[in-house]
């Protein structure tokens, strides 16, 4: 054989060795973005609380109560809020008792944004995606009785998909809003909104535009309301 020939097939070998590398790094980088993608699916989803039903009076995706009352308290929230929770669990009916079901408050839950984290960001989203299928407040409720601790997988997309199943959301309605991202843009639009109000914490409520901050006990809330009846 002559060095020509030699020197021609030792070329094609390292061509050939170099194409073989090159398509295995390709393979292995694909298969590495598909496990990260699959895994969290199979992430395992731990107990999950259902709170008892708590039907609220004349609701509308994220509001309660009647469009025309003389009162409207607007909520800045997150989801990961320990305050918050407690806000839901301990005042929040008596405000429905009191003011709600009477018809002179309309009630608005918003998002605070990212304000804790990324979870707070993906239950608020969740949450906007119940509300799709009229069970935004269903929704709230089991979000808010699961905290487990700040961007600690509480709220994992593969956990709030469970809690959609929890309140009986469908599926593929629930899966293409969340996947999707259709709320994104108003969660971030809440974030700001509640920045340019000066929210500097959560919860903070606003009552026909007094602020109401942190979860205070319900006399707090009643002076505002009763001080907005009566025009003051």
């Amino acid at each position: 054989m002559s060095k020509r020939v030699e020197l021609r097939e030792k070329r094609k070998r390292q061509e050939q060795t170099q194409r073989l590398v090159i398509g295995g790094v390709i393979i292995l980088g694909a298969v590495l973005i598909a496990l990260a993608l699959i895994l969290p699916n199979f992430q395992p989803v731990g107990e999950v609380i259902v709170p008892a039903s708590n039907p609220r009076p004349m609701t509308d995706f994220n509001s309660m109560g009647d469009p025309n009352a003389p009162v409207t308290i607007i909520e800045y929230s997150d989801f990961q809020c320990p305050y918050c929770a407690r806000f839901s669990e301990q005042t929040e009916q008596q405000i429905i008792d009191a003011y709600v079901a009477t018809g002179k408050v309309r009630f608005v839950y918003k998002s605070f944004g990212e304000f804790i984290g990324p979870e707070s960001r993906r239950a608020a989203e969740a949450a906007y995606c119940a509300g799709d299928q009229g069970k935004f407040w269903e929704m709230h409720d089991i979000i808010f009785a699961n905290q487990n601790g700040e961007n600690k997988g509480g709220f994992s997309d593969v956990r709030l998909r469970a809690f959609a199943d929890k309140i009986g959301l469908d599926k593929a309605t629930f899966e293409s809003c969340f996947s999707g991202g259709k709320y994104s843009d108003l969660v971030t639009q809440d974030g700001a909104e509640g920045h340019q109000a000066n929210i500097q914490a959560t919860p903070s409520f606003f009552v026909n535009g007094t602020l109401v901050e942190g979860a205070q006990p319900f006399s707090a809330f009643q002076q505002a309301v009763e001080a907005a009846l009566a025009g003051k």
